[in-house]
């Protein structure tokens, strides 16, 4: 075995193991090492309690764990599918994927109890939807240290959508948009005229109200001068 392996395989040991150990086991690993596999042990992040559930699972449930794997990239197949216009059942695949992350969390959950570790079951729920939609792991399998959350439309860059194609307008749809344009050309013109209408009713008014003036204006000189 090359001593690239050998350290290889101390580190998945390490994640495998209990998380109340990690600290004590990784620090014992750096202080067997020199130079640069030393620094690189160094380095190595204590994993987040839903983390190390979801490691676990890969260690100890591989079957679970690829079963998962599995139904995440089936699912991101038929959404990208979906996407580019081709035929799938992105509902079916969605349903799999659903059932294979609560058999994930499931397994999660009975492990880390095993150990003590209760850890939150919404966020091993996200961790495993993001780790199984993900398009690139974003760590080695087995060795997550955090939780993770589900990429949006994002995570399908690259996928040009093509929109459905639409339908020819029958006779009837022709003859309906005619007969909406001719109602809202009417309304316009009616609105139009009502418009004009109160424009004309409040000019009157306004005339009234100046002849109304000019008479009580009259009438005061009228008394004024007698």
């Amino acid at each position: 075995m090359s001593a690239a392996d050998r350290l290889s395989d101390q580190i998945d040991d390490l994640y495998r193991g209990s998380l109340a150990d990690f600290t004590a086991a990784r620090n014992a690993l750096v202080k067997a090492e020199r130079g640069a596999d030393a620094s690189r042990l160094r380095k190595l992040a204590k994993p987040t309690v839903v983390a190390w559930a979801v490691n676990q699972v890969y260690w100890h449930a591989r079957k679970t764990y690829d079963q998962l794997i599995k139904s995440g990239e089936r699912l991101r197949k038929a959404q990208i599918a979906a996407l580019e216009g081709k035929s799938t059942d992105v509902r079916a695949a969605g349903e799999t994927h659903r059932r294979a992350i609560a058999d994930a969390v499931k397994e999660a959950e009975r492990l880390a109890a095993a150990s003590g570790s209760k850890p939150a079951p919404d966020a091993l729920m996200r961790t495993f939807e993001a780790l199984s939609l993900a398009a690139e792991p974003p760590e080695a399998p087995g060795r997550l240290t955090k939780e993770l959350r589900p990429a949006g439309f994002e995570a399908l860059t690259g996928v040009t959508p093509v929109a459905p194609p639409v339908p020819e307008p029958t006779a009837k749809d022709r003859r309906r948009e005619r007969e909406e344009a001719a109602a809202a050309k009417q309304r316009a013109a009616e609105e139009k005229k009502r418009e004009a209408a109160i424009k004309k009713a409040e000019a009157a008014v306004e005339r009234a109200k100046k002849k109304m003036l000019a008479a009580q204006e009259a009438l005061k000189r009228t008394r004024d001068q007698g």
